[in-house]
């Protein structure tokens, strides 16, 4: 049987350059790379020659003999993406007469300068680190990560779930990029206190950027920072023992909490309040909130989508994970047949026929989460003492492609426990150009943008320079464009000395 990608891919292609015969798709090349919910293989054109399989960072292919009972459905959803047929309904329409191009392997070319390059690096998670690797291919190029915190790599280790341990294993990758000894990563260390982007740009020829988005996009209703309503992102903190959450007071008494928002991160809340905590006991989860979640009062939790299911914002693998390990209720009257929807696209059409296989099925016993759509939050209701004690929330109807329209019908689900999951954002860093409609860092192929042009020797990767989307894998695609920018800059003999230019030195100063 071929080889089939399973939940835990993380989307970096490696796996895309190792295989000898492209039948992984999309490849970076491709239009789809950038938006696709994982990597998936052609099984016609598979050798089951296991390349793949060492290439992969988080062991998400095995060998379609040994998939799971719970990575079974995975076979079928690779095998949809493509197409023999001919009649355009694949993702990947393969004529079957014609090998496709191998992916293109990009092999460490020799810089055209024989001279030393330095290169300073903001933040330590996946761009970050991808962008070292990137930079450390070549002989001459010496690397200096700064990481705020004191355990490197960002979201891999504080954003992914205590239980997806596959995916968690990323850091593994990381750990040899930073074992190379023209890498040194320097932890506890914060830009604008412990030194500023002058002395930085002073230091090194070249600095990019890494920071990330750390915050979450706000929700502007009525009583939104009332207690018992928190960031996902807070939870996610506390239950990954992120330091910056260490203290959070979690409200876990009441029976019910609300996710509003239903993207990967809010299911991810939602399976880690309602699981088993024995089953959490092996993970990485912080001791203080195992404690919290053996007392916990929570029998539910309500996913909250303000459209219907065909634009919710979780991804198919992780909604088949979620189905293998959570109780989850869906209203049979929320889910249309994917028959009858204008969706051509083989995955979301795979994820309403699961949504309806779920719906279809007799109501369990125990914790569950609840997934609820067409629903727009209008605000948190309090009890007498101004605790979050539920969620106002407006029906709506789906309007054109994109839209809503509210039906005038409103109702309040009572919760102890409100999350915001509406995305993250962005910050502005001082001395650094900012787009704050999107919350981002300008830049022209990953070089920082001001109103004159770019500035010299200054980058960006990652979501501060694309915005939050795309999955741990997607940054190294992203990165890889930034450090061709840097080298070619480098090449260009635009990145000779290391002093800061004159025009930069107060634009450039971290307060």
């Amino acid at each position: 049987m071929p080889h089939v990608v399973t939940q835990a891919c993380c989307g970096d292609a490696s796996c895309v350059y190792a295989c000898p015969v492209n039948c992984i798709h999309p490849t970076p090349e491709e239009p789809g790379f950038g938006t696709s919910e994982m990597l998936y293989i052609d099984p016609s054109t598979c050798v089951d020659c296991g390349a793949c399989v060492s290439a992969c960072p988080v062991g998400a292919i095995v060998p379609g003999h040994r998939l799971t009972d719970d990575q079974a459905p995975f076979a079928d959803l690779n095998a949809a993406q493509f197409d023999s047929t001919g009649d355009g309904a694949a993702s990947f329409p393969v004529d079957p007469a014609r090998r496709l191009p191998l992916a293109p392997i990009d092999k460490p070319r020799r810089l055209a300068v024989d001279g030393p390059l330095s290169v300073g690096i903001v933040g330590s998670g996946p761009s970050a680190m991808y962008a070292a690797d990137e930079l450390l291919r070549h002989p001459q190029v010496t690397v200096t990560v700064y990481e705020r915190l004191r355990r490197p790599f960002g979201l891999a280790r504080y954003g992914v779930a205590p239980d997806h341990l596959a995916t968690r294993s990323v850091m593994r990758l990381f750990d040899d990029i930073a074992r190379n000894p023209r890498c040194d990563i320097r932890l506890g260390t914060t830009i604008g206190r412990d030194l500023t982007l002058d002395d930085l740009r002073g230091r090194h020829q070249a600095v990019i950027w890494a920071g990330g988005a750390p915050t979450d996009r706000r929700l502007v209703i009525d009583n939104a920072s009332a207690p018992g309503v928190l960031s996902a992102t807070e939870l996610v903190g506390w239950y990954n023992d992120h330091p910056d959450h260490d203290n959070l007071q979690v409200d876990l008494s009441s029976s019910r909490a609300v996710v509003i928002g239903n993207g990967n991160v809010a299911l991810d809340v939602a399976r880690i309040l309602t699981a088993d905590p024995e089953g959490l006991t092996d993970t990485t989860i912080s001791r203080h909130a195992l404690r919290a979640l053996r007392t916990s009062a929570i029998e539910e939790v309500v996913v909250l989508g303000r459209r219907g299911p065909v634009h919710a914002a979780f991804t198919l693998p992780e909604l088949i994970g979620l189905d293998t390990n959570a109780n989850i209720v869906v209203d049979p009257a929320d889910v249309p047949d994917s028959g009858d929807t204008a969706v051509i696209d083989p995955t979301t059409s795979a994820k309403l026929d699961l949504l309806a296989e779920i719906a279809a099925r007799p109501a369990r016993p125990g914790r569950r989460i609840r997934f609820v759509f067409h629903r727009s939050p209008s605000a948190i209701s309090v009890d007498p003492g101004g605790h979050a004690d539920g969620v106002v929330v407006a029906h709506n109807v789906v309007s054109g492609t994109d839209g809503i329209e509210p039906t005038g019908v409103t109702e309040t689900i009572d919760a102890g426990l409100v999350l915001t999951s509406i995305g993250y954002r962005g910050v502005p860093v001082p001395g650094l150009p900012f787009d704050d409609t999107r919350g981002v860092i300008p830049h022209d192929a990953g070089r920082v943008l001001d109103h004159d042009g770019p500035i010299p020797g200054m980058y960006v990767t990652g979501w501060i320079k694309r915005g939050p989307s795309g999955f741990i894998g997607t940054n190294k695609t992203d990165s890889a464009e930034t450090v061709a920018a840097l080298l070619t800059d480098f090449e260009g003999g635009m990145l000779s000395g290391h002093e800061t230019p004159p025009r930069r030195r107060l634009l450039s100063r971290l307060g």
